[in-house]
């Protein structure tokens, strides 16, 4: 299993923008066959090294992954991802 975890810090990090992106991202559950496992976290700390969203997801592969980069669902996630985070980092790993 390929677990891929994305942090976003975003431009404008008002509550309402926050929850308005985190549910761009959940809004990819159950419509992308290669997503085994979707979790989206919005942090509750506010410090200054804090990212703003934490997206968990979960592949049977690296092949998965790969397909998932690409497929139309995600890419409109990729555009509106664009246009609000200031940053982002990620990881990926074999679980």
């Amino acid at each position: 299993m390929i677990t891929h975890i994305v942090m976003f810090k975003l431009k404008d990090r008002s509550p309402e923008k926050v929850a308005e992106t985190a549910q761009v991202l959940r809004n990819m559950e159950g419509k992308i066959d290669e997503l085994k496992y979707i979790e989206v976290g919005v942090d509750v700390v506010h410090s200054d090294r804090s990212y703003d969203i934490a997206l968990i997801t979960k592949f049977d592969s690296m092949e998965a992954l790969d397909a998932y980069q690409v497929h139309p669902e995600h890419q409109k996630v990729i555009a509106h991802m664009a246009q609000v985070r200031e940053a982002s980092v990620s990881v990926d790993f074999e679980s």
